[in-house]
């Protein structure tokens, strides 16, 4: 296609590359911190609404004092510079608090998804060394199955629990009441500001470190593509504890605007919180657009006040029927937990189907398995490196082969198969990880299979993804047992309940005589997944089981 043809540009758009430029002037390097930035912005905005969650606002100086506050009682209860404190609790000031004061005195926060538990809680935990674990009273049963006496840690307290937990010997407090605030102290914008952990592949999860600079670049970044302004307003109903959410505090916070939180994602309430929160921008995963899509048709749908949607891995056949049923422009892209919005157009100069362009700031290669750049048009993995300094993470906590192994040559290696056009625009094409992706989840295939192989009745096992109706992928196993032994579709999915995070929980079950494997046994998962569901394979949702999301 001739240049002249061409009807997308493959240039940045340049108003979202002033964006950017601006903020990073208005806020020198040395600025780049949690503390620095709620101190500059508070001193700035007063009274003016930050966060909320449900009716309930913090303005930008409350903020900034419960951050001081919550620093002091953390650093009252011995929790010092670099310690890590885990915190289990869904989207609510408690949370916000425990981040920010975390960030405020230096110690290091860990949020863990509210599924967690099992095994990967007990590694997390163990990974992270956390010395205090704050969780919310409805939790309180991931705290089941963990071995307490292997862990470092040594205090938990609890948000909104009537009475004490026993955790080991560990006996809860609630959460102490704030102290007078307390000097913020002199962090750096390359310090850890928190722990992120993300789905093994082919082993455990692995902890993302985060410095404070990432959050200021994941802001800036993302607050361009999207092309706020000051006159706008965040809503998200996706979790804190993930890095999409935290990403929108820091948008709001840099922008000079407010971002309401809501519980949850509800497909049923989903355009009347937008409308409750007066939102004019919103963030939706891939599997969120298909499920609204499939409700019916209703007024609500355009009544609210949403212009755009940060929508990353949404496909492209939905992009058309969303905006002009509900008004609200899907904004695709590239991030990870790891990275950055390291690939990305407004909406503008959005191509459905592809990723984007590398946005201002970022470089990208696409490579062979030894790390070869492959011509425009062919496939290979995809490698990302920032400019700026720790604009990305700095690698995986407490796993310097693991680090070493993800940067090589100097580039972050993403585990994703794409294809580089010729103009520019990157296209997705599969991961090259081992890892099954579920309602916006990514799960650890070799969590899965650690659960399943603790049966006694399990000798092997394989977990992995088969296609969903909703452009995600479903968990599927397939298990062979000890001989003589008999176990049920339903026993093996029961057992993996109370073990695994909700959204891991297989759906599709085959017990089967043998695994394919190559010639030195490693299990050939590409085979399971091309056979896919068959008339053998147990499904529990046709079966009519729901798993509990707890």
């Amino acid at each position: 296609m001739s240049e002249t043809s061409q009807p997308f540009s493959s240039a940045p758009n340049p108003a979202a590359v002033a964006l950017v430029r601006e903020l990073s002037q208005s806020f020198a390097p040395g600025e780049r911190t949690v503390p620095a930035m709620l101190t500059r912005q508070a001193a700035r905005y007063g009274d003016k609404p930050l966060v909320g969650f449900g009716d309930r606002f913090w303005t930008y100086a409350q903020t900034r004092d419960e951050a001081a506050a919550f620093g002091a009682t953390l650093l009252a209860a011995g929790i010092k510079r670099g310690d890590r404190v885990a915190l289990i609790c869904s989207n609510r000031f408690e949370f916000m608090r425990a981040f920010l004061g975390c960030a405020w005195i230096g110690a290091v926060s860990v949020p863990v998804n509210t599924a967690s538990r099992g095994h990967q809680l007990q590694h997390i935990l163990t990974n992270s060394a956390a010395r205090l674990l704050i969780v919310e009273s409805q939790f309180a049963g991931n705290l089941e199955h963990l071995d307490v006496s292997a862990l470092p840690l040594e205090a938990v307290w609890t948000v909104d629990a009537e009475q004490p937990l026993h955790v080991g010997k560990i006996v809860s407090q609630p959460v102490p009441p704030s102290r007078a605030t307390c000097d913020a102290a002199a962090m750096r914008p390359r310090d850890m500001l928190t722990i992120l952990y993300t789905s093994g592949t082919t082993g455990p999860s692995k902890g993302v470190c985060c410095p404070h600079a990432q959050y200021f670049w994941w802001g800036a970044n993302t607050a361009a593509l999207l092309s706020l302004s000051g006159d706008d307003r965040l809503q998200s109903t996706l979790p804190l504890f993930h890095t999409n959410a935290l990403n929108t505090f820091f948008q709001a916070l840099l922008m000079g605007i407010s971002v309401t939180y809501e519980k949850r994602f509800s497909a049923s309430d989903f355009y009347a919180a937008l409308t409750r929160s007066k939102a004019t921008a919103t963030y939706v995963l891939g599997a969120m657009v298909p499920i609204l899509l499939s409700r019916p048709r209703s007024p609500e749908e355009g009544a609210h006040g949403v212009k755009v949607a940060l929508a990353p891995g949404v496909p492209a056949r939905f992009h058309e029927e969303f905006t002009s049923r509900t008004g609200i422009k899907l904004v695709d892209g590239w991030g990870s937990t790891e990275t950055n919005f390291a690939i990305g157009t407004t909406w503008d100069r959005q191509r459905p189907g592809t990723m984007g362009t590398v946005f201002a700031g970022f470089q990208a290669r696409v490579v062979d398995a030894d790390d070869n750049d492959v011509p425009d048009g062919e496939p290979g993995e995809l490698l990302i490196r920032a400019d700026e300094p720790f604009a990305i993470a700095t690698g995986y906590f407490a796993a310097p082969e693991k680090t070493v192994e993800t940067w090589q040559n100097l580039w972050f290696h993403t585990g994703d198969r794409v294809v580089r056009e010729q103009d520019g625009y990157f296209r997705f094409v599969d991961r090259i990880k081992d890892a099954i992706r579920r309602r916006g989840e990514n799960i650890s295939s070799f969590e899965v299979e650690q659960v399943l192989l603790s049966h006694p009745a399990v000798a092997l096992a394989a977990a992995f993804p088969v296609r969903s109706s909703l452009a995600e992928d479903e968990v599927m196993i397939a298990v062979v047992l000890h001989p003589a032994q008999t176990l049920t579709a339903l026993d093996l999915v029961q057992y993996c309940e109370p073990r695994l995070p909700y959204f891991a929980v297989p759906r599709y079950v085959d017990v089967v005589e043998a695994l394919p494997t190559t010639e030195n046994g490693k299990v050939q998962k590409y085979k399971l997944s091309e056979r896919g569901v068959t008339a053998a394979t147990w499904d529990r949702e046709a079966a009519g089981y729901k798993v509990k999301r707890t």
